[in-house]
This record gives C-alpha cells, structure tokens and sequence, in this order.
C-alpha cells in the first residue's frame, strides 16, 4: 500500500506571508484575516478537503533589513500587521471536528509556566487537536522589541529552547497524575492534593517550583512541530519534534535533508516513524495544465520584487538593496535562518543565485518551491517528493487565500483519492493519533516528554521531586 499524503495549509494572522504583492489580486481575501469569519470559512473548507491541520506562522518581529527600514514591508503588508495566532484556534475547533491546529509561538519571548498552560487551555477546547509550531524567532527587530539588546545568538536560542521544552514536559506529564481530578460530588473533592505534584524545576535559564495550573488535557503534550534545518535545528527536531517543516529547493535537497533528520532522530533513541517530515510547497492548479499556467501568470502580475527582497532579508539577515541585481549570493553564517540562504545558493548547482533570480523564480512560493499544472501533473510531482524525497506531507502555502487552498481541493485532492494517497475521512479524534497511526493521544514512550510521567510521585520532599533535566548547563 502507497503511503498516506499528510496535508497541512500553512497561513499567517496577517495580508502577505509566502508570497509578496498578490494581496492586490481581485480574488485574493487576505486582507479578511483579521475577520473571525474568514477563520472560520477556511477552517471549514480544509476539513472538507481531508486535511491533516492547519499550520499558523507567527513573528514578533518586523521585516526591516532591506533598505534598513520597514517601509517596504509596511507598503507591501509583508507579515505586518500581523495579529496573535491563538485567538481564532477556539472558533475554528467549534466548527470542525477532526481539523488539527499548529499554533507557532516563539519560546525566546515566553515564560514555560506561563505558555503550557495556553496550550493545555487550547488542547481541551479542540479536545485533543492542538500542536505546537516551536521556534526560537530570528529577528533582530523582535528583540529589540522584548527588551534585549540584541538577538541571542543562534545556537543558544536552542539551548534556551531545549531547557523550555524540558519544563513545559514536567508540567504537562508529571505535575497532575492520571485520576487526580475525581469531581466528587458526595465529599466535595474536585482534585486529589496528592495525585497533584510541585515539579521543582530549576535550570540556567528557567525556575519553575510549582504545579501545572490546568488538570490534564486530552494529549497532555500537544503535538510539537518545529522548523529548523541548520545543523543545530536538526538537532533539536530530531529530540522533540513530532513534525518537521522543511523547505528544499529540490526532491534530491529533500531526501538528504530528510534522510539526515530521521538519522538524528534514531541517535537520539526516536523511532524515526515517529516524526513526520512536511515540505514546505506552493500549488497553482485548474482543470489543466494550460489553464494552471495562465492562473500562475496572473498571479505573477501583481507580484512585488521589491516586496520578496523584504522578506529575504528579514529570512537571511541580508540587506538585498546593497547588491548589484546580478551579483551571485553566498551563503552567510548569521543568526537569521541560516538554513534559507544555505539552500536557495544549493538549489542548482549550475546556478549562482542573484537578487534578480529571487525576484523572479521567488516572488510566488517565498522560501519553497512552486508546483504549477493540472490535478495528474500536481500528483505525479506530490509523489515523487514522498516517494523519492522522503518527506510525509506537506506545508501548503497559498499565492492567493482562500482560493490557492479551494482550488487545490477541488481539483488536486481528488486525483490524490483515485490513488489512494490522501486520507477519505478521518480515523482518529486526537491530532496526534492521526498523524502517527496510533490509538493513544499521548506522546509516544520515546519521546523525551514520557520520560515525565509519574517522575514527582511518591516525593517527600521538594529536592526527591526535582528530575534531574537532561539539558542542565
């Protein structure tokens, strides 16, 4: 049997996110984002579609690199405004019944204590559907906004990360034991006290004494996603994460990349089946493959060059402006993405890219790549990056919202059908059993997060309760 397609919609709580300037198109409702019903709306039409989730990008940050200011991105609407992904995840989970939902909140501007207990919040509202897009930011502008002097630097951000994560686990696994809420009526007992443990977490960066404030949700964890494909990026996913969002130019880039997280993973002592790896893709699809060209030119027309140099610099930490348009690009170790420079000057081999390159073959589809035809052609490419790629699904972004979505639906999804690639309807209730195939919600016994369960029961005292963390400085 084929393996199963995983479908995600990737989007934003903002007017431009992958792509730059089609905001202007007549048929593009981006600028509704804001609007509770356009949330509702597209939620609705993904379940219809059999989709996996849908994925919410975030920044805290402004893209200002280029030019050295934020005008460009402010007259192009380039992920600014952008408004809080968590608030519409509530409305979405009443009007759909299996539709997951990926939230991203960057962990270097959070408290542990205080974002576990929005996700258990989240995780009972959707009864079980929720996940955790992790990342550790990359904009210099973020935090100058937060109060730092200047960014953390890159590969810190993840040793911060891995310690935050390690605290998030002892409160959503260990704090509250299984049966500890028995809503006894008769003796007045909501909780049992001692099925209830202070965790007694103290780290470098984190000290977190207490109880997790909310009993325990249906997956306890959410689903953790993470995007990081820099050397240590892949690190961290191959530890924690249960969905790797990826974005190679190419199938050949794709099936190294991946090939080389799933290793990780196994060192780290993960079933690499555990963890689901989606590439990061945009379709321009119709009835044919004529007809998807056309769409895809006129979608080209109002696209913004200067507009997708905004985003570039704000992804690579590179001011575009100071090059000659046809200058060739070298990857640069900075402490923006380091992997998006990396892989865009990889895409070809032949090739050396320039800014004038990233204006025309990026200016649709941002960091990843576009996939243009009719539904056999878009299917063939699909099967090619699972089969040959090795990635399990993927991210899809759109050129215009929510028509890139219902035009993928409505010609793509059925071809994936007749082959047996996508899901019909859905055979589980949590996000994570459908993802991983599995009955239990629950993290699975490899994941780092199960090494928490039951770890501060039976403690006397609050120095036996302290795990010791496997991230300790």
């Amino acid at each position: 049997m084929s393996q199963r397609i995983i479908l995600n919609a990737f989007d934003m709580t903002c007017v431009s996110h992958q792509v730059a300037g089609t905001w202007r198109h007549p048929d593009n409702r981006a600028e509704t984002y804001k609007d509770l019903d356009y949330w509702i709306e597209l939620a609705r039409l993904l379940e219809s579609g059999g989709f996996d989730s849908l994925f919410i990008a975030d920044v805290v940050g402004v893209y200002d690199v280029y030019r050295d200011s934020v005008e460009t991105s402010l007259r192009d609407a380039d992920q600014v405004p952008v408004n809080d992904p968590f608030m519409q995840i509530s409305a979405m989970a009443a009007v759909t019944s299996h539709l997951g939902f990926g939230v991203t909140a960057a962990l270097t501007y959070e408290q542990p204590y205080a974002l576990a207990r929005k996700f258990s919040t989240l995780d009972h509202l959707t009864k079980g559907r929720v996940a955790w897009n992790v990342v550790t930011s990359y904009l210099d502008s973020a935090a100058a906004n937060m109060g730092l002097a200047r960014q953390i630097s890159h590969d810190e951000r993840y040793d911060l990360a891995d310690e935050f994560l390690d605290v998030t686990y002892k409160l959503w696994e260990g704090s509250w034991e299984d049966g500890a809420v028995v809503r006894d009526r008769e003796r007045g007992v909501f909780t049992d006290a001692e099925k209830v443990h202070p965790i007694s977490h103290r780290g470098h960066y984190f000290n977190v004494p207490g109880i997790h404030l909310c009993e325990p949700s249906p997956q306890r964890t959410p689903v953790i996603f993470q995007a990081g494909a820099s050397p240590r990026g892949q690190r961290f996913a191959a530890r924690h994460a249960e969905g790797v969002f990826v974005a190679p130019a190419t199938i050949a880039q794709s099936a190294e990349l991946t090939a080389s997280i799933r290793s990780q993973a196994e060192a780290a002592g993960r079933d690499p089946a555990h963890l689901k790896i989606f590439a990061l893709l945009t379709v321009i699809t119709a009835a044919s493959d004529a007809e998807a060209q056309a769409k895809y030119q006129s979608y080209r027309n109002y696209a913004s060059g200067e507009g997708m140099l905004s985003f570039y610099g704000g992804w690579t930490g590179v001011d575009f402006s100071r090059y000659d348009p046809d200058q060739p690009l070298e990857a640069i170790d900075n402490d923006a993405i380091r992997s998006v420079l990396a892989l865009l000057t990889k895409a070809d081999p032949d090739r050396q890219w320039t800014p004038r390159d990233i204006i025309e073959r990026r200016s649709i589809g941002g960091i990843g790549p576009v996939l243009v035809g009719g539904p056999q052609t878009v299917a063939d490419a699909l099967e090619r990056w699972v089969d040959e790629g090795g990635v399990d699904g993927f991210n899809l972004a759109y050129a215009i919202t929510p028509g890139t979505f219902a035009d993928f639906i409505s010609w793509v999804v059925p071809e994936l059908r007749r082959r047996r690639r996508v899901q019909t309807d859905y055979g589980a209730n949590t996000l994570r059993a459908g993802l991983l195939g599995r009955e239990s919600p629950r993290v699975p016994d490899d994941h780092p997060a199960a090494r928490y369960r039951g770890a501060f029961v039976n403690a006397d005292n609050a120095s036996d309760r302290t795990l010791a963390s496997p991230f300790a400085a």
